[in-house]
């Protein structure tokens, strides 16, 4: 296994499950189908490279990174709503 594939795919997983644990609850569902093409594109240079087995090994560290940060930072800083901004203007 090479370990320097192995802290790419993980980066790229990890970037990418961050990108929609910290997305609106509203708008879950629209990040993740816009990141999916990016999700193809990582699987097929795994899949191209012959990297199966870095590229499973580095999904199941992002998957633990992602879950220790919402264990730690996630849980106590919920994702905000986009009701609850207030613009301001001259007025204020």
């Amino acid at each position: 296994m090479d370990a320097g594939t192995i802290l790419l795919l993980t980066l790229s997983f990890g970037v990418l499950l961050l990108l929609v644990q910290r997305s609106e609850v509203k708008r879950r569902k629209v990040v993740m189908l816009l990141l999916l093409p990016v999700v193809g594109i990582v699987i097929h240079y795994a899949n191209a490279r012959a990297y199966l087995r870095e590229a499973l090994v580095g999904f199941i560290l992002a998957l633990v990174l992602n879950g220790l940060f919402w264990l730690f930072i996630g849980r106590y800083n919920p994702v905000g709503s986009s009701d609850s901004i207030k613009v301001l203007g001259l007025d204020d």
